[in-house]
């Protein structure tokens, strides 16, 4: 059994409904079913042993991933933003890969050595092939394989198996549960796991998917618009863009029922606008992890709501939270002894269900023995059971014996009504072990004094929280899910301080 299962359900529930709005075309489920048979097939004479995608989102990306458990091999989108070596580096990492790619990226993979198909190509063969069986596939094989984004070390290969990609979507969707005029407006990146997760999940809800292969704030305003969308998931930078773009009006898109987000922090400001730019939407905040094959924690529309309307500090901070575990998730934070956390007490979250793979290529699984995987967020749990995440384990700066999280510095600066966005840092010190550097980038026509910033953080935190030093940029390194690179930013700060005139 494998993930062709979602298809095979979709197909059999409403084979005439609209599955897919992409790149001008337009296929019912049906159609969409007999491309993707006729890929598999062209990927079943090939012989290749897995199927690498370099493209944007749109038709070919879901018929890639469906052909390649047609044809009983992995599945693996890379990112296209990559430069050529890094890009071979990777291909060169998948075993007996035929590299699919859109034409606007084909010379940046065409001096490698794995065979490489134009989607152009690949689709026009697939017309004409003769349909070949699916192949006999166990749940337990690899179904896709993701490159992690390496913002504090090099990507590695996170397998997913059919079994959890099944688990995923089955204990989270309710099968056909979309009305016929549903639709997903799909933005988010084709090699992150929401791409790979709205493509299986809206399937299996047999909802019509409508792709915007390049995002663009007021491009997406008008899909959405157009197209009658009535769901949405975006990155926090997304967001802050479509913000951005609609100023101070409302997003006036009727149709639209719900708005998720996901990816990386997202800034309080940018929460806020958004409840009012889109009233009457309802917000959900989906945490996941690759390794978890998408979504483990959800904080829901009714949960927004409650939090924004309230004066009670407690309740108004749930809008920070990732809210509360899926079905069939279990969830414990751990103190450093290993041991579970008191509600309150920051810990590593760790995550254990049927969804969870925790498993990378070239190295296996890194469960423990009783089947927790420790995905290395700093978390805590309050009273009421909402989940926030404060920061990632490679992120907390130890300065002077005291661990700090980023996030409790830049939760304040980012408030500061002349900062725009703000990464904090630590970089070593030889008196404190770790000096704290916050990165700002400043709200445009604004240049506030470095102390001013200081100070500000000073009246709100323990003085220890105080950054040493402020640096301002006119932009932060991010992923294009809007995670910051900090590896970077502290590589620059490095690199200045080994400056002459710092020496």
């Amino acid at each position: 059994m494998s993930i062709t299962l979602i298809l095979e359900m979709a197909v059999s529930g409403n084979p005439d409904r609209t599955a897919i709005s992409a790149d001008g075309t337009t296929l019912s489920y049906q159609e969409f079913a007999e491309l993707v048979t006729g890929v598999g097939s062209v990927l079943i004479e090939s012989g290749a042993k897995s199927l690498v995608f370099l493209g944007g989102s749109g038709l070919a990306l879901p018929t890639a991933l469906f052909a390649s458990a047609h044809a009983g091999i992995p599945f693996t989108p890379i990112n296209y933003r990559l430069n050529a070596q890094q890009l071979e580096q990777l291909i060169n990492r998948i075993d007996g890969a035929l590299v699919v790619v859109d034409r606007e990226y084909l010379n940046v993979v065409a001096g490698g050595a794995a065979t490489v198909i134009t989607t152009e190509d690949l689709l026009e063969r697939a017309r004409t092939a003769a349909p070949r069986p699916a192949a006999e596939v166990d749940p337990d094989a690899p179904a896709i394989v993701l490159f992690t984004s390496g913002t504090t070390s090099e990507p590695k290969g996170v397998v997913l198996r059919h079994s959890h990609l099944l688990s995923y979507v089955m204990g989270t969707v309710d099968y056909g549960s979309a009305d016929e005029a549903d639709g997903a407006l799909i933005s988010v990146p084709p090699y992150h796991i929401a791409g790979m997760g709205t493509i299986l999940t809206n399937f299996y809800a047999g909802r019509r998917m409508i792709y915007l292969a390049h995002f663009d704030a007021g491009r997406w305003v008008e899909i959405a618009r157009d197209q009658g969308a009535t769901s949405a998931m975006v990155v926090p930078t997304m967001l802050d863009l479509i913000v951005d773009h609609l100023g101070a009006a409302d997003a006036d898109i009727p149709t639209l029922k719900s708005l998720s987000y996901g990816g990386a922090r997202m800034p309080l400001p940018t929460l806020e606008a958004a409840l009012r730019a889109f009233p009457g939407v309802g917000f959900v905040n989906a945490y996941g992890l690759t390794e978890t094959s998408s979504t483990i924690a959800l904080l829901g529309p009714e949960d927004h709501r409650i939090a924004i309307a309230s004066d009670e500090p407690s309740v108004r901070a749930r809008l920070g939270s990732i809210g509360r575990a899926v079905p069939g998730i279990e969830i414990e934070i751990r103190d450093l002894d290993d041991r579970p956390a008191a509600n309150g007490e920051q810990g590593e979250l760790w995550v254990r269900g049927p969804q969870v793979s925790g498993e990378y290529m070239g190295i296996g699984s890194v469960l423990d023995k009783n089947g927790w995987f420790p995905t290395r967020d700093v978390a805590y749990q309050d009273q009421d059971g909402f989940l926030f995440v404060v920061g990632r384990n490679d992120d907390t700066i130890i300065r002077g014996g005291e661990n700090i999280a980023p996030a409790e510095i830049e939760d304040v600066l980012i408030h500061h009504p002349q900062v725009r966005s703000v990464a904090v840092v630590g970089v070593p010190d030889d008196r404190w072990g770790q000096a704290i550097v916050a990165s700002v980038v400043c709200e445009p026509g604004e240049s506030p004094d470095p102390e001013s910033l200081r100070e500000y953080v000073r009246e709100r935190l323990r003085g220890s929280r105080t950054p040493d030093r402020i640096i301002f940029r006119s932009e932060l390194p991010t992923t294009l899910t809007g995670k910051i690179l900090r590896k970077d930013i502290v590589a620059d700060i490095l690199a200045e301080l080994a400056q002459p005139s710092h020496a």
